[in-house]
This record gives structure tokens, sequence and C-alpha cells, in this order.
């Protein structure tokens, strides 16, 4: 018998655009002879199945269902393609679960927790050989001292949103006197901001999911900005980034990362596929953590597909395993 998937996409959030894009290369490689897919848009105008006749039917929040020519479709589960708010923060993982609908991402503690950068640092930071960059959290409205935070953390700073995606109001800081401008800017996306060291490092991006009872490492992807750093631009704009799958690793640093992005999946207690984001330090070679994403792009340019191809697997395969590990 054939499930019947919803994937969910859009969102509320400035990466609606990512994540259109992302159902799209989805949808494309779902394998249709085992699943029966209907793509769902959720947006500030609501939450809608558009067919190709472009009738939106809404879809009834009670029991999140469909009601299409007087057949009720309900769904065997959600493969949810939803980039930064409600999709990634836990909001919809809390929905779905008291629905009892299985979902294709980790749980809602877990994408809660992970999508504050600061509360995910100190969750991780005592695994072995994992180390992270001196930093400082402020929120907004509360008092924060800007000239101890000059005295306290070296120069450059990276100014983060504690809680966005795709680097959208991020700053790499490089002047003392430029601090105030980066943060007022993070404070747009966010009212909380996370000021840290710079760290002097190749940079990478590494997926790993659990499929067939394992957690598995896919290749990494090392990546070289043409920009100052891996901005939202360089992300997803062809070109504006060099990206290298798999990514130079020696033996040694090839056995320790695969240890410890294992490590950082079970602590989080991750479910589905994550991308995991470390810098190797270039005079020690330390493994730094910079953050993790619970729902990575799927976009023809992002890393994912890239790794699973590296991989030597298809995409249909690899989602087949993701849906029958999440949802059965």
């Amino acid at each position: 018998m054939k499930k019947t998937i919803a994937l969910l996409t859009g969102g509320t959030t400035g990466e609606w655009v990512v994540s259109v894009k992302s159902a799209a290369t989805i949808s494309h490689h779902i394998d249709a002879d085992l699943y029966d897919v209907y793509k769902i848009m959720l947006n500030d105008h609501g939450w809608f199945y558009e067919p190709a006749d472009s009738v939106k039917i809404e879809i009834d929040r009670n029991d999140f269902s469909l009601s299409i020519e007087g057949r009720k479709i309900k769904f065997d589960g959600v493969f949810i393609a939803i980039h930064g708010s409600p999709g990634e923060d836990g909001k919809l993982q809390g929905y779905f679960d008291m629905l009892h609908i299985p979902y294709t991402t980790c749980d809602a503690l877990t994408s809660a927790i992970t999508m504050n950068k600061g509360y995910t640092k100190a969750v991780v930071h005592d695994i072995d050989d994992l180390y992270t960059a001196k930093s400082v959290q402020i929120f907004k409205g509360s008092h924060y001292d800007l000239g101890q935070i000059r005295q306290d953390l070296k120069l450059p700073y990276f100014v983060k949103p504690n809680s966005g995606g795709s680097s959208i109001g991020m700053s790499k800081v490089k002047r003392t006197e430029d601090l105030e401008d980066a943060v007022e800017k993070a404070f747009k996306e966010d009212p909380q901001v996370l000021i840290e060291e710079f760290v002097s490092g190749r940079e990478f991006s590494i997926g790993v999911y659990s499929a067939k009872g394992e957690v598995t490492v896919l290749p990494t992807t090392e990546v070289i900005p043409a920009n100052e750093f891996f901005d939202f631009e360089a992300k997803y704009t062809p070109g504006a980034a060099e990206e290298i799958t798999p990514g130079n690793m020696n033996e040694e640093e090839y056995s320790r990362v695969h240890r410890i992005i294992k490590a950082i999946y079970k602590k989080l207690n991750c479910r589905g596929v994550v991308r995991i984001d470390y810098f190797l330090e270039h005079e020690t070679g330390k493994f730094y953590f910079i953050e993790i994403n619970t729902i990575p792009g799927q976009t023809a340019t992002s890393f994912i597909p890239q790794q699973v191809a590296a991989m030597g697997i298809s995409l249909k395969e690899f989602y087949t395993g993701l849906l029958k590990e999440t949802i059965g």
C-alpha cells in the first residue's frame, strides 16, 4: 500500500524562497511507487494545497486533513521542508506530535534548542575533541555592555542572530567601532544575538542522518567563500563560493570528525537528516563547532544533494531511507 505524505513548504520568514526550491527537489525525487505526495504551502495567508488547476484548497488544521471533491485525505506522515519558523524551531513538530502524525525531522525539543545557537553550544561543548569559539549572548531590551564585550573578546567578531538561518543579519566585525551597527543589524532579525570570536580555519559543512537504524555521516563539503564569510549571497548564488565535495581531510581528521559528528547527532537527540558546520583551525587542526541545521536545504545547489551524490546513492534512495526511518 502506498503511503500518503504531505510535503510541507513555505514558512513565515525570508527563508521561504529556499524552502520552495527544496520542496521542488524533494518532490521530484520521492519514489512515486511508494508514496503519494501532496505539496502543502504554509505562509502568512494560510495552509493550502494547490493542485494543477490552481484552485487553492485550505488544510483543516483541526486534524491536518484535506477535502477534495468530498473525499477526505488524511496523511500517514509529513516531510517538513520549511527552513526557519515554524518548520525548524519546534512549532510544527509540537503540533504534529499532538495529532500523532509522524514527520521527517528532529522532535519539538531538539528543534527548539538547535534553533538557538547559544543554547546548542552549551549542550555540545563537553563532547571530546569539540571546541567552540568564545562568545557572548545578548538580549534585546536587557542590559549589555558593548565596552565590556570589546574587552572580553578578541577581534574580529562574528555577530549573528541567535536563531536565524541562511546567515541573514550576520556580520563580520573587524573594527571595534563597527560592533554597535552589527548588533543593531542582527537585532532586526532576532531578539537574541550571539557575538563570537573569529576562528581562523578551513570551513566545512557535513550532513548526517539516520536510516536503517544506523547513523551515517555523509561526505563533507569544504567551503571556500569568495566573500568575507559564507553569507546568504554565497550560499544561494552559484559560483559565489567554491564548494569541494568531498572536502580535503587527512585520515586522522576524517575519523575524528566522523566521531565528533555522530556524538553531536546523538547528544542532541537528532532524527532525519541534519547538517553540521564546523571549522578545522588553521594552526592546530582543532574541530570548532559553528552550528547545526536540522532542516538543511535540498535545492539543486545545496550541500546535502551534493554529498548524497558523492556517496554514490541516488536522491530517491536517500529520501526513501529517510521516510522509512522517520515515518515508517
